[in-house]
């Protein structure tokens, strides 16, 4: 081709190159592939026409896309600073319908605990508890009704209200995910407790004082509620309301939405825990001060989460949210050759369950129904004796460590090895074949003395936390969440790479040596998902589900005991073993984005067809 022909052919592409450099605002993807053409082209010039002009325009012109692309990086700052300031705002006006119902739905309830408390005196007993009303009556009438307030250090009353207030508001957020229906009775539950709260204060003659102390750390706390009911209102939009998307695409994208408004109001509930713990206590504060100050946070919730977004949408948004679009169900494809956010390795854990579904329930059904078999057929003792459940805050998940170390059940850490190793076994099965084209190293079809042999090596790490978990101290827990994602790297490793336990444990040091805090980030996101998750085990839904079972048999009162322990241990057991996966290929992969850090093959792979065009004289190259 000649050199004119080439430029005349090219010319309205250059141009149009040359139009999207000039704007401030450039699209990173359209600069991307904006780069890619322009390379080729550069390449055709470099050998077809090596002393002319065009080289030069169109060197100079990668360059300054290349400029462009380098120069658009955002450090991990600078991605913070955009989020709080640009894409929170946007995601609580987008939101805003949802904000506006949980508004709305918060303050009837407060109405209606109020107005019923005034309609019956014993009202604030019943939602209250006899308890808090009685020693709230006896400080009272010794003169400090606010002394609850200062009974314990203020470090340890902040540590233990924000754990509570961080517990309650994730909750009503993952509640959302029942069709927004449990975030909805969150709310409304604790609408009225404030409600009957508030009244029984005004009954006693001391709507001011329990006024100005209740709402300085109220404000930011109610506040959070009421945003976190939101977000899990957004959830559940996506169930709701798929529209042209399937109700897991849909629900993928509001669930991350809502993730985000979660992770941008834990900032809030810990400084209200801190205000609760070390300013409330100061009640002989004159009132001006603490009127202002509780106006100050109501004037900070008013400006961020309302005034802030809608002026930034008046003014137009920097750019689009651009994760939420999915491409079609058939279309979805999880790469293994990218790096990768944690915010989308949590949505590609979606993706990979929806896709082995079969293959994960499978196993954990058959697992959980082997240690529920072996337990009970072999335990010392009777089904309600084996296992405490007892009902109160996180009592499910601070009662866990009975499902790893119990003396009814001497066999019981045999039966946890087998089980978790089973479900961990299958899981990189699926996981191996999912990637069975990444490097040139996936494991799509093996022998069965290579899942023989892979077992073992799964089993010996299972055995190695199960034995921490037998020590029973206080510092196990602590050290399997920093310690604990290494295992499961480790165990994947050494099942990927097909390499022995020495192998593969120094490899996973190799490739977390610089990315530690990218694995405990990960870790630390999925166990409280997790654990939050986990922990709707403590809610009337699951006990309302038990009794429900009971009202359909005709059994004697000891045998239905019997049955209902049987069925708690096999939920709870359920449950547990819904999540481990999760937490096992979240980790898996994470451990592809940490090989392309270090190693980078897919990137070597794709630069050796970089500057290798179709075209040859003009013509394209048949594939």
């Amino acid at each position: 081709m000649r050199e004119t022909s080439f430029i005349k052919q090219n010319k309205e592409k250059w141009k149009e190159f040359e139009k999207i450099l000039s704007h401030k605002d450039k699209d990173p993807d359209k600069l991307n592939d904006l780069f890619v053409q322009i390379t080729d082209d550069l390449s055709y010039s470099r050998t077809f026409y090596p002393n002319r002009s065009v080289r030069v325009y169109l060197n100079n012109l990668a360059q300054q896309i290349f400029y462009s692309i380098y120069k658009s990086k955002k450090s991990r700052l600078g991605k913070l600073f955009s989020f709080w300031t640009n894409e929170l705002p946007q995601l609580v006006y987008e939101s805003r319908k949802e904000f506006r119902l949980a508004f709305i739905l918060f303050i009837t309830s407060m109405a209606i605990g109020a107005f019923s408390s005034a309609m019956d005196p014993e009202f604030p007993r019943a939602i209250l508890g006899d308890a808090y009303v009685d020693m709230t009556i006896e400080n009272i009438e010794s003169g400090d009704p606010m002394a609850v307030y200062k009974e314990k250090g203020a470090f340890g009353m902040s540590m233990g209200i924000t754990a509570n207030n961080l517990f309650v508001a994730f909750l009503t957020f993952l509640l959302g995910a029942l069709f927004a229906v449990g975030s909805i009775a969150i709310m409304i539950s604790n609408g009225i407790m404030v409600g009957a709260f508030q009244y029984f204060f005004y009954e006693q003659g001391l709507f001011k004082e329990s006024f100005l102390t209740i709402w300085t750390h109220g404000t930011l706390e109610i506040s959070a509620i009421i945003i976190a009911g939101a977000a899990g209102l957004t959830m559940g939009r996506g169930l709701v309301f798929p529209g042209t998307l399937s109700r897991l695409q849909s629900f993928q994208i509001s669930a991350r939405r809502g993730l985000k408004i979660m992770i941008g109001i834990a900032p809030v509930i810990i400084l209200a825990g801190f205000i609760e713990g070390y300013l409330t206590r100061y009640t002989g504060t004159p009132d001006l001060v603490r009127g202002l100050f509780i106006l100050l946070c109501l004037s900070f919730i008013l400006f961020y989460y309302v005034w802030y977004p809608q002026a930034l949408a008046k003014k137009g948004f920097i750019q689009a949210i651009n994760d939420t679009k999915l491409p079609p169900d058939n279309l979805q494809k999880i790469n293994f050759e990218r790096i990768k956010t944690s915010g989308e390795i949590f949505a590609d854990i979606f993706l990979f369950y929806k896709k082995n579904i079969r293959g994960i329930g499978t196993a954990i059904f058959a697992g959980v129904t082997l240690f529920c078999a072996s337990t009970f057929l072999l335990a010392n003792g009777e089904p309600t004796e084996i296992f405490n459940f007892p009902q109160g805050l996180f009592s499910m998940v601070s009662e866990i460590n009975q499902f790893f170390v119990n003396d009814y059940v001497p066999l019981m850490p045999l039966f946890n090895i087998l089980t978790y190793s089973l479900i961990t076994l299958v899981t990189f099965v699926l996981l191996g074949r999912a990637a069975k084209d990444y490097a040139t190293n996936g494991i799509e079809k093996q022998d069965a003395s290579f899942y023989l042999f892979s077992f073992g090596k799964i089993a010996f790490i299972i055995g190695l936390l199960q034995g921490a978990f037998m020590l029973n101290d206080w510092y196990v827990p602590i050290c399997f969440i920093f310690a604990g994602p290494l295992f499961f790297l480790w165990a994947f490793i050494a099942y990927f790479e097909k390499v022995d336990l020495i192998a593969a444990f120094g490899r996973m040091t190799s490739l977390i040596s610089n990315d530690y805090g990218r694995v405990l980030g990960l870790f630390f996101l999925l166990a409280v998902i997790g654990t939050l998750f986990y922990s709707i085990m403590d809610t009337a839904l699951i006990w309302f589900y038990f009794d429900f079972i009971g009202w359909n048999f005709s059994l004697d009162q000891e045998t239905m005991n019997q049955f209902v322990a049987i069925l708690v241990t096999f939920t709870a057991m359920l449950i547990q073993c819904l999540i481990y996966p999760m937490i096992l290929i979240g980790l898996s992969f994470l451990y592809f984005t940490l090989v392309e850090i270090k190693d980078a093959p897919a990137l070597k792979e794709k630069i050796k067809y970089i500057g290798i065009g179709k075209r040859i004289q003009g013509l394209e190259k048949e594939s």
